[in-house]
């Protein structure tokens, strides 16, 4: 918690993303990635929705499809560079060239090429945050819940204080859950947000990484403590207090 934040009681507000885009489950999947991150996004569907977001609440970085119905994502941007410095992340399908040379021409301040890697997206959305001197969010890299203890920063999972060996996907997944602590994720968002929309693999996997977690950590399928099983919808993960 910050200074001012200690002085008005009030918890930092957090950075906010504004994300376009024209297909569905690209939005869900870029908003699942940052929301895990600790961004508050909104979201819009075409060119001119996206400007009247803008506009009505102005987001902290907006992160820019170029083939949009009713202005494409060239037009947004220069309408957008006219009226503030908002960091502006160009995602699109197309690679060529002149495409990422007419954004950064236009002012945009990076660009990505679908498909990508959710965590290349969340470093370069942090990245244009960085260069454009805005405040970053500050994510809790060490979580505890009950006996388990999960370090970020150090890849490490201990229960009641003793080291357990995961697999790096499977400590992905752990983390994803812990810090969304309550939270319902589908195998589908589970698996675009840590393997990406492109993953073209058995969405059971993410059925077989739980089991393995669940063997590490101690918990049980029939009556887990941690991992839940949300029959027909996904899984979560609770700190066990109850």
């Amino acid at each position: 918690m910050t200074a001012d934040a200690s002085r008005t009681g009030k918890a930092p507000a957090l950075r906010t993303a504004l994300v376009v885009d024209d297909e569905p489950h690209v939005v869900e999947l870029i908003a699942g990635v940052l929301g895990a991150e600790g961004f508050a996004v909104t979201s819009a569907v075409d060119g001119p929705s996206a400007l009247r977001r803008a506009r009505a609440s102005p987001p902290d970085v907006v992160v820019l499809d170029v083939g949009l119905p009713g202005l494409d994502g060239f037009d947004v941007c220069r309408a957008l560079r006219k009226e503030a410095p908002v960091p502006i992340l160009f995602v699109t399908a197309r690679g060529e060239e002149i495409d990422r040379v007419v954004g950064l021409e236009l002012g945009a301040d990076d660009y990505i090429a679908k498909p990508f890697s959710p965590r290349e997206l969340v470093a370069r959305v942090r990245a244009v945050l960085r260069r454009a001197g805005a405040p970053q969010v500050a994510a809790a890299q060490r979580r505890v819940a009950g006996d388990i203890t999960v370090d970020a920063d150090k890849r490490e999972v201990t229960v009641s204080g003793r080291r357990i060996d995961l697999k790096p996907r499977e400590f992905d997944v752990l983390w994803l859950l812990v810090r969304n602590d309550g939270r319902v994720f589908t195998r589908d968002q589970l698996i675009e947000t840590l393997w990406g929309y492109d993953f073209e693999g058995d969405p059971r996997t993410v059925d077989v990484h739980i089991r393995r977690i669940r063997r590490a950590i101690g918990d049980r399928a029939e009556k887990p403590r941690y991992l839940h099983t949300i029959h027909g919808v996904g899984y979560k993960f609770t700190s066990g207090a109850d």
